[in-house]
């Protein structure tokens, strides 16, 4: 059975779903990555954490911006990561 053939609008819409496919992948991650890296840096503890902290709000923010993730979604995580922070700061 010969292969099907695409009209150049389908061919057109495949692209673009790669490509934004591959976009929100990416930030997902990022966001991800960088909470991940927040929390253990209020685990830790110290100066540093805030530098990290303001880098994960960044990223969920832009994740939020390219559609990645919802921003009501970016919006709760950066609240639970300030959160752990200030309790973080008051331990100590």
């Amino acid at each position: 059975m010969p292969a099907k053939k695409r009209k150049r609008s389908a061919l057109k819409r495949i692209r673009q779903t790669q490509r934004r496919t591959t976009m929100r992948t990416v930030g997902r991650s990022a966001a991800r990555t960088a909470v991940r890296a927040a929390r253990e840096a209020i685990a830790k503890g110290g100066e540093a954490a805030a530098d990290v902290i303001s880098a994960a709000a960044s990223a969920l923010d832009k994740a939020a911006k390219r559609g990645s993730i919802h921003k009501n979604s970016a919006r709760r995580r950066r609240g639970r990561i300030a959160k752990a922070a200030a309790k973080g700061k008051k331990k100590t």
